[in-house]
């Protein structure tokens, strides 16, 4: 999709990727379009999934979630079944934040926040008991947040 993008609609991107609260005037002055073809270029984005979703991001400590734990998870040999049913099930938990399916040692990354390590435990217990195909997990505690972010540079 990205082949269809021009320049003013990359440059739109990079802005209400930053900020999605961006009044169109204050985009449309900045990359040098009028206000109303900003508003349809982003009306277009939106209806072709080019921009997915706008959110707001929490700050997880206010919201009582401080841990953040990345999860290793190894599936039963060759079981792609499996991957479906993890999948949509992960969907519907809130504090699973990011599933990535992958290559090396585990088959699943998941990205956890928890208010402590207790409350991961019951998360992780939660995991073996309704996806009985999870064999092992492996877990890495945060213990800093170095960068975090969502920003997709919009290639040419």
């Amino acid at each position: 999709m990205t082949g269809s993008l021009d320049t003013f609609d990359r440059n739109i991107l990079e802005m209400v990727q930053r900020d999605c609260q961006l009044k169109a005037e204050t985009i449309a002055e900045e990359v040098g379009l009028s206000a109303s073809a900003v508003q349809r270029r982003l009306k277009r984005m939106r209806e072709d999934g080019v921009i997915a979703a706008e959110i707001a991001v929490v700050d997880r400590k206010v919201a009582g979630n401080a841990m953040t734990f990345i999860t290793g998870m190894e599936i039963e040999r060759e079981n792609y079944d499996a991957l479906s049913k993890f999948r949509i099930w992960a969907e519907k938990q809130d504090h699973i934040q990011q599933v990535y399916y992958v290559t090396g040692s585990v088959d699943l990354i998941a990205i956890i926040t928890a208010r402590d390590v207790g409350q991961y435990d019951e998360i992780t217990a939660g995991i073996m008991a309704q996806n009985p195909q999870i064999k092992r997990i492996h877990t890495n505690v945060v213990l800093k947040d170095i960068k975090l972010g969502l920003f997709v540079p919009v290639e040419p």
